[in-house]
């Protein structure tokens, strides 16, 4: 399996379905397996940056969806796993938790714990 090596979170600060609900999540993953998260807020410099990253990989249109979530493979492959629900911020949680709990997540966990244990 190829390894998770970041995730990269595009969002808005002002936005719920954002902070705290997906990007906090997003961190603790990053942290837990001890790879970087990248945030891009669509309102700052980076806002560039982070409709490339959607336009190329994610949920595109001129107005798109936000929170929107990446995972960057080993070898530098791009996948998106996430876009916020609009129906309102009680989904767009139930989404990142169904997220967390997949099976993919949970063997990324199991990787990175195995990997920290001590040979022998």
């Amino acid at each position: 399996m190829t390894r998770l090596s970041a995730i990269h979170v595009v969002y808005a600060k002002w936005c719920p379905h954002c902070v705290p609900t997906t990007v906090e999540p997003m961190q603790r993953l990053a942290a837990e397996l001890g790879i970087p998260c990248t945030l891009y807020d669509i309102d700052s410099d980076v806002g560039k940056a982070a409709d490339e990253l959607v336009r190329r990989y994610g949920d595109w249109s001129e107005d798109y969806t936000i929170p929107q979530v990446f995972f960057e493979m080993e070898g530098g492959s791009m996948e998106h796993v996430l876009t916020g629900d609009p129906r309102g911020t009680r989904y767009t949680r139930q989404a990142v938790e169904a997220l967390l709990d997949s099976e993919p997540v949970r063997s990324m966990r199991r990787q990175g714990r195995a990997a920290s244990k001590p040979a022998g």
